[in-house]
C-alpha cells in the first residue's frame, strides 16, 4: 500500500469535504479532516490551500468524488458552477497520481471499508460473493455498482437516477401523468431525491388524497420543506405527509430491485444518501423490501440478495481515499 499518505475529496453541491488518509495495520486510517462550505468559495483549489496550507504535503496520489459525470479526468458540477480538471489539480498538489470519480463510484468504494455498526441491516439474504450495487437519494439520485472478478470488487459510475420512471401501479401511472405535465422526461431521480419527495407530496395534495393543514403550508414556506414533510410523516401527522413518504419508499424498494437485478447484485444492495439514514424507521417497516421482492419470477432471487443501510456520513470521503490508497498501490508495482 501507498508509503506515502493520500488525499481524498468529496465534492458536492453544497460541500467540499477533503481528508488525508494514511496506511496504519493493515487498514486506511483518516489523518486529518476539513469540510468548507462550496458557496463560500471560487473554486476547488482555494479550498485544498485552506485544507493543506502553501506548503503542500508529500502525497501518494489524491482522488476527487464529485456529484457528475466524469469523462477525461474531467467534470462539472453538479448544482455548482465548478469544472474540475485532473490536469490541473496534478499541477497544483505537485503529483502525478490524480483521478476524478463520480461520488457514487466513491460511495462504492467506500463500501468496501465498512464495518457491521456501519449499517442497517434490512434483508439478510445470503452472503455469496459477486457483484454488488449502490443506490442513494440525496439532492438527487445517484446509482453505482461493484463488478467482483473473482477475487476483487471493481467499483463503476453509472447515471442510471436518470433513466425513465416506470409506474407499477395506477396511482404511480397518474403521478407519471402528473409530472410529465411539468417536466419533458420524468427520471426516477424526480421522485426518489429531496425535490423527488417534494413532487409527490404536492401531487398527493393536488390530486386532493387529503388536506393541508394551513400551519404545515406555513413549515413548507419557511423550512426545507423535503425535510418538513418526512418529519413530520415519521411522526405520523399530517395524513398528506405519511402518503408521500410511504410512496417513496415503495418507489425506492423497486428502483433498488430494478438496479439489483440489472447487475445481478447477489453480493449485495447498499442504500446510501443523505436522505436514508434520516428515515430509517420507514425503510425497515416493511415498504421497501416488499417493493424490492416484488419481481414476478425474479421474487426468489431477490429474497437472495442482502439489503443495507449505509448509515455512515463519510462513506463517499473514505471511499475516495481508498481509491487513492489503490491508485498508489497500482501506480507503484507499474513503475
Amino acid at each position: 500500500m501507498p508509503r506515502s499518505p493520500v488525499l481524498g475529496a468529496d465534492i458536492g453541491g453544497t460541500k467540499v469535504n477533503l481528508a488525508i488518509f494514511e496506511w496504519r495495520d493493515g487498514r486506511l486510517s483518516c489523518a486529518r479532516t476539513a469540510s468548507y462550505q462550496s458557496l463560500k468559495l471560487d473554486g476547488l483549489p482555494t479550498a485544498l490551500e485552506l485544507f493543506l496550507g502553501r506548503g503542500v504535503p508529500a502525497l501518494d496520489a489524491a482522488v476527487f468524488a464529485v456529484a457528475g459525470p466524469v469523462q477525461n479526468n474531467r467534470a462539472q458540477i453538479t448544482n455548482l458552477s465548478w469544472s474540475v480538471d485532473g490536469e490541473d489539480l496534478r499541477s497544483v498538489l505537485g503529483i502525478r497520481r490524480v483521478k476524478l470519480i463520480n461520488d457514487l463510484e466513491a460511495t462504492a468504494y467506500g463500501v468496501l471499508t465498512l464495518e457491521p455498526a456501519d449499517v442497517l441491516v434490512l434483508n439478510a439474504g445470503t452472503a455469496v460473493a459477486g457483484n454488488a450495487a449502490v443506490i442513494a437519494a440525496g439532492t438527487g439520485l445517484g446509482e453505482g455498482l461493484l463488478f467482483w472478478d473473482g477475487t476483487q470488487y471493481h467499483p463503476a459510475p453509472s447515471e442510471g437516477g436518470h433513466a425513465d420512471f416506470a409506474p407499477r401501479n395506477d396511482l404511480e401511472a397518474e403521478l407519471l401523468m402528473s409530472l410529465r405535465r411539468r417536466y419533458q422526461h420524468v427520471s426516477y431521480e424526480r421522485l426518489l431525491s429531496g425535490p423527488g419527495l417534494v413532487n409527490i407530496y404536492e401531487f398527493l395534495r393536488d390530486t386532493r388524497r387529503g388536506d393541508e393543514p394551513p400551519a404545515f403550508a406555513r413549515r413548507l414556506q419557511e423550512e426545507d420543506p423535503a425535510a418538513a414533510i418526512s418529519r413530520a410523516a415519521l411522526q405520523g401527522t399530517p395524513s398528506l405527509c405519511v402518503q408521500a413518504l410511504e410512496l417513496f419508499t415503495a418507489i425506492y424498494g423497486a428502483e433498488a430491485g430494478n438496479l439489483a437485478l440489472k447487475v445481478m447484485a447477489i453480493g449485495g444492495v447498499y442504500v446510501g444518501g443523505g436522505i436514508a439514514p434520516k428515515i430509517c424507521p420507514k425503510l425497515a417497516d416493511g415498504t421497501f423490501m416488499e417493493a424490492f421482492r416484488d419481481k414476478g419470477r425474479m421474487g426468489f432471487l431477490m429474497d437472495l440478495m442482502p439489503v443495507r443501510v449505509i448509515l455512515k456520513e463519510t462513506t463517499a470521503l473514505n471511499g475516495a481515499g481508498y481509491c487513492a490508497a489503490r491508485l498508489a498501490q497500482k501506480e507503484e508495482y507499474d513503475d
